[in-house]
């Protein structure tokens, strides 16, 4: 017996050591994924309709972290893209929303806009982007700054922001779709020229070969067990379209654009990342490689139609089956255990609040334009005639300065005066002065989430947050995000291939662990203003 359990145990070891033994010292490759707009739960909502080889694959064969939440507001998609890839809060990275008042101006500065740089792949104006306005380095700038830059680090997503920020300030290249153009563009900040290769996958036109036809579902419609009803009102009818159900017709007039918010701008999305493995020979040498892939029509869908819609069931396992191509490919081309992948979320998203009323759950929609309104009353009764507001966007108030110089009013008087009254409004829960939260009654978890998306540089003067299921809405139907409640905050965190076991953890993750683990299982140095810190069963 004890000659058996030695032989058994010999037997083992040779195995294990064997296997480690295969595995190079570094993933030749890594992919990392961001799904826009992907709540925690989908990756089990859906579970019914999803292959065995995408997201089951993923949870199956790698490790899950079940309680990752964002530890910062609002949660927009620049501010998740930069949190994820710098292991950083808006407070130190900077990217404090997707757009933001720059006093300095008197202008709105979009999240990657550059007006030193110039569109490539395209003759026209706009895609003038980059990662400037990103204070902080990457993981993946850190594993470049590793070798020399001898990594091949490629970003690409349909939305510009998806597709820079997570490439960092050293990439080689980032690619965005631009629909005014029926092409996938780049800028000069990162070459000159369109490789040929991309040049080549634009003349196929994908999104044209798509569109003029019809979105059907993937499935028979009673497989579609966890959505509401096809046709329900508080879902958008698309301009040319007479209804909001099924199928949709996707219009071509020149203008690709709508392509995105359809599951078919993530399969070209997974077109492009496959072409940009083979044609930069990602993966094909012991250099680690980068390449960062976020699939945006998640996100324009979701908007549309909310959560709970067939629409988006219909995408979501729609993506299940082009990760599943995807991970194919992946080891057919760079081999089982020579990559790794991780899967996780920008930002959640919340139910739609018609919905949520039709069940008898507190929930409503404002507008900003509504909001400044209610506020310009206030102060306009209590002071005069302003303006005493200068913008107002992320739920965030700019006081008009040089008014108040004149005037000699602090901004504390002025917030004293619109405390209560904001209180009143239906829907907003607090009202806070951002220079003096030490004094506010939040809870101090909240609180903390509220300072970690404040950079002076950038952010306004005062903070409104609203009630549950409460947003600013910009049309009648769908939905949003950028709240700190879980539904905004808690997303998916999936770890796959090279050295990765199989498991889980249901203790707290940040979204900030992730830039800090994948340097930790490089040996490279985090981040610069990396805040989070290594999930050690991972690297364990």
């Amino acid at each position: 017996m004890r000659c058996f359990i030695l032989m058994v145990f010999t037997f083992s070891t040779f195995w294990v050591t064997g296997q480690t033994a295969a595995l190079p010292a570094q993933p030749k490759l890594i992919v990392g994924i961001v799904v826009d707009q992907m709540s925690y739960e989908f990756l089990y909502r859906y579970s019914d309709v999803y292959s065995d080889n995408g997201f089951k694959k993923l949870l199956r064969d790698g490790f899950s972290c079940e309680n990752t939440n964002f530890n910062y507001i609002p949660t927009y998609t620049g501010p998740g893209h930069a949190s994820i890839y710098t292991g950083s809060v808006p407070a130190i990275n900077g990217i404090v929303s997707n757009d933001w008042f720059n006093e300095n101006t008197n202008s709105y500065t979009y999240v990657v806009d550059d007006k030193d740089v110039r569109i490539i792949g395209a003759d026209t104006t706009g895609g003038q982007m980059s990662p400037k306005n990103m204070l902080t380095t990457t993981v993946t700038d850190m594993l470049q700054l590793s070798n020399q830059q001898q990594s091949i680090v490629i970003g690409i997503a349909l939305k510009d922001r998806g597709a820079i920020l997570p490439a960092g300030h050293t990439a080689d290249a980032a690619y965005w779709y631009d629909g005014r153009v029926n092409a996938w563009v780049t800028s000069s900040y990162y070459m000159d020229t369109l490789p040929k290769w991309v040049q080549t996958i634009n003349a196929e036109k994908q999104a044209q070969n798509y569109m003029n036809k019809y979105w059907n579902l993937f499935l028979p419609a009673s497989a579609y067990k966890s959505s509401t009803a096809d046709s329900v009102p508080w879902e958008t009818i698309y301009i040319g379209e007479e209804s909001n159900e099924f199928p949709h017709y996707m219009l071509f007039n020149g203008n690709s654009e709508s392509i995105k918010a359809t599951p078919f701008g993530n399969t070209m999305t997974t077109s492009l990342a496959q072409a940009a493995i083979k044609n930069e020979n990602m993966g094909k040498d012991n250099i680690t490689d980068f390449l960062c892939v976020s699939y945006s029509s998640t996100d324009y869908v979701g908007h549309a139609y909310g959560p709970h819609s067939m629409e988006v069931e219909d995408t979501y396992l729609r993506l299940d089956r082009d990760i599943a191509s995807f991970l194919t490919y992946l080891e057919t081309t760079v081999g089982k255990g020579n990559f790794m992948v991780f899967l996780t979320a920008d930002h959640g998203v919340s139910p739609t609040p018609q919905y949520m009323q039709s069940l008898n759950i507190p929930a409503g929609t404002t507008t900003e334009g509504e909001m400044v309104a209610k506020m310009n009353t206030i102060l306009q009764n209590k002071l005069g005639e302003g303006p005493w507001i200068k913008a107002y966007t992320n739920q965030q108030i700019y006081l008009n300065d040089s008014l108040l110089n004149k005037k000699g009013l602090e901004k504390k008087y002025i917030f004293n005066l619109m405390h209560n009254d904001m209180l009143k409004i239906d829907g907003v829960s607090y009202f806070l002065l951002i220079e003096d939260l030490s004094g506010s009654t939040l809870n101090a978890d909240v609180k903390e989430l509220v300072i970690n998306g404040i950079y002076p540089k950038r952010s306004g003067d005062i903070q409104l947050l609203y009630d549950p299921y409460w947003f600013e809405a910009y049309r009648a139907s769908g939905t949003t995000h950028g709240s700190h409640f879980s539904y905004d905050t808690h997303v998916p965190l999936l770890f796959y291939g090279w050295k990765i076991k199989a498991g889980e953890t249901h203790r707290d993750i940040g979204i900030t662990d992730i830039a800090p683990t994948i340097s930790a299982l490089l040996r490279i140095s985090e981040p610069n203003g990396c805040v989070g810190n290594v999930i050690t069963e991972i690297i364990k």
